[in-house]
């Protein structure tokens, strides 16, 4: 039977092989770690990289444990008790705006009666959009998701759009990906399928990123791009602060302040009701973000 304790030892080899991915990738930056206990009980290792394709990066690998509180056990729909939660969190806020944002985060839970469940996901922000990036980023995760179930890449792509939506704004975080939760024993699969393909989820991470770094990290740019780049971050700041459920979650479990809050980018910018030039490749990315997405609860 699948343990926590083996969970454990992978999402923390997890973590090891993606920071090792990401310091190849970016030649020159080496990731700090800062190690941290939980009050309440556990703990984690917090690691961040400043580098020279990578401004800012965070790879977190927190597991911890305790009485779940009441605020939580209201929104999860659980009998209030004891919990246990693990998992990888990672955000990479690139130098250039032509390298795209990512997030990946995948994770397992588990209540003293018996409910388990993971959860997780990747998803990409461009800071501008380009059709090519998009199809090789939906094509990888499919392929991953088809190895498992071919229900998943229907069921979680659409689950991306709806749950990285900036509602206040009408406009999708960034391109998508994929999105799943509280995947327990339904649908014919146990706690070893799931946790097969969470793993799969995973390791397409490293692979996938330092494709689109390769890719775009040597593209030109200027100080409207710049300029861009700030007020895209600033879009990522307000779905991360407002919206974000996992953000959330580690605020309202004592969860280590700094570590949550690694997603937030090292600079953003916020303009009074700015408006790119029509036609321009930030009026075509706006254009790709402001699309109908059916906004229902996750």
């Amino acid at each position: 039977m699948l343990t926590k304790e083996e969970i454990v030892r992978y999402f923390k080899s997890l973590q090891d092989d993606i920071c090792a991915a990401l310091e190849k990738a970016d030649g020159s930056g080496k990731f700090i770690e800062d190690q941290w206990d939980r009050p309440g009980g556990g703990g984690g290792r917090a690691r961040v990289i400043h580098g020279e394709v990578l401004e800012k990066g965070g790879v977190n690998f927190s597991a911890v444990h305790g009485t779940l509180p009441e605020k939580i056990t209201a929104k999860l729909g659980v009998a209030t008790g004891d919990f246990f939660a693990a998992g990888v969190s990672i955000v990479q806020h690139p130098v250039s705006p032509e390298v795209p944002i990512i997030h990946m985060n995948v994770r397992y839970f588990e209540m003293s009666n018996g409910t388990w469940w993971f959860g997780g996901g990747i998803d990409l922000t461009p800071h501008y959009h380009e059709a090519e990036d998009e199809a090789f980023f939906h094509a990888q995760l499919k392929t991953v998701c088809d190895k498992h179930d071919v229900n998943y890449y229907p069921r979680f792509a659409p689950w991306a759009d709806n749950y990285f939506y900036l509602k206040h704004r009408k406009e999708t975080r960034g391109i998508g990906g994929i999105f799943f939760d509280r995947l327990g024993g339904q649908d014919g699969h146990d706690r070893a399928s799931r946790f097969a393909f969470v793993k799969d989820v995973g390791e397409a991470f490293a692979p996938i990123y330092t494709h689109l770094i390769k890719k775009n990290k040597d593209k030109p740019y200027g100080d409207n791009e710049k300029k861009w780049q700030a007020l895209r971050r600033g879009r990522y700041v307000e779905f991360n602060l407002v919206w974000d459920k996992g953000t959330k979650f580690g605020l309202d479990t004592d969860g280590r302040t700094e570590s949550i809050l690694m997603s937030m980018p090292p600079m953003a910018n916020w303009v009074y009701n700015h408006t790119p030039e029509a036609g321009s490749r930030e009026a075509q990315t706006l254009e790709r973000l402001r699309r109908p997405v059916e906004v229902m609860p996750v």
